[in-house]
């Protein structure tokens, strides 16, 4: 019983504040209706609020100025987002780098020489960015960057108890920095590859070479290849 009286009391408070609020804002309104003059409302549309329809925003204006702001500020978002689209394609657009290269069929063997010679990999199935020259065998970085390479040598002497002698190495700048080999008579062929990760700066060179006094026979096609590709530019 007390809880119904309480919240009756509390009805009637609330309703009477309603009444007392509708009283105040209709006589605001009655006022700003007669007043004569321009009403001091400073930036806010009173003119609006007061003198027209009910449901007229009395910010208008100055919700009209913050979604001026918010566009403005979305769309100087949206240039720079662009802006920073171009620049990434800018940076790896052109960094479609890759090759791979083989030695075409033979008949006689490649060696023995007197020197190192690098390896002729004549047949190209893919030279993206052009760093692979056929004709001297070797790799030039189009630009700084780290990059993987690739070389899978074989061999065949075909005759059993012929030794199978080779040693086959990796180039970076004239200097070694991988290698593969066979030295035996237990063997008629024998495969090898090797895979290494190096930091060339525009410009460098890589190859792959046969040791001199060694030889690479039997025609293997597609077995002797060279490879490489960019991993990720070490400069912009």
């Amino acid at each position: 019983m007390r809880a119904i009286v309480c919240t009756l009391f509390l009805s009637g408070l609330l309703c009477d504040s309603c009444v007392r609020a509708e009283n105040t804002l209709s006589s605001l309104k009655a006022a700003a209706v007669a007043w004569p003059g321009e009403l001091p409302c400073r930036k806010w549309d009173c003119e609006c609020a007061f003198k027209r329809q009910r449901g007229c925003c009395c910010a208008n204006n100055q919700l009209q100025e913050v979604e001026n702001k918010i566009f403005t500020r979305i769309m100087d978002l949206s240039e720079k987002i662009s802006q920073l689209a171009d620049n990434v394609l800018e940076v790896i657009g052109d960094v479609k780098i890759a090759f791979t290269a083989s030695m075409s069929p033979r008949t006689n063997c490649f060696g023995p020489f007197n020197r190192n010679s690098p390896i002729p990999y004549d047949v190209i199935t893919l030279n993206q960015g052009d760093g692979y020259n056929a004709a001297l065998g070797t790799f030039t970085a189009p630009r700084s960057a780290l990059y993987s390479f690739s070389f899978s040598v074989y061999s065949k002497v075909g005759v059993a108890g012929k030794k199978l002698y080779y040693k086959v190495q990796l180039m970076q700048n004239g200097e070694a920095v991988a290698s593969t080999w066979e030295d035996n008579y237990e063997d008629s062929e024998d495969s090898g590859t090797q895979t290494v990760l190096l930091s060339l700066q525009k410009g460098g060179q890589v190859y792959v070479e046969l040791l001199s006094g060694r030889q690479l026979c039997g025609s293997g096609i597609g077995l002797n290849t060279f490879s490489g590709s960019l991993i990720y530019p070490t400069e912009p």
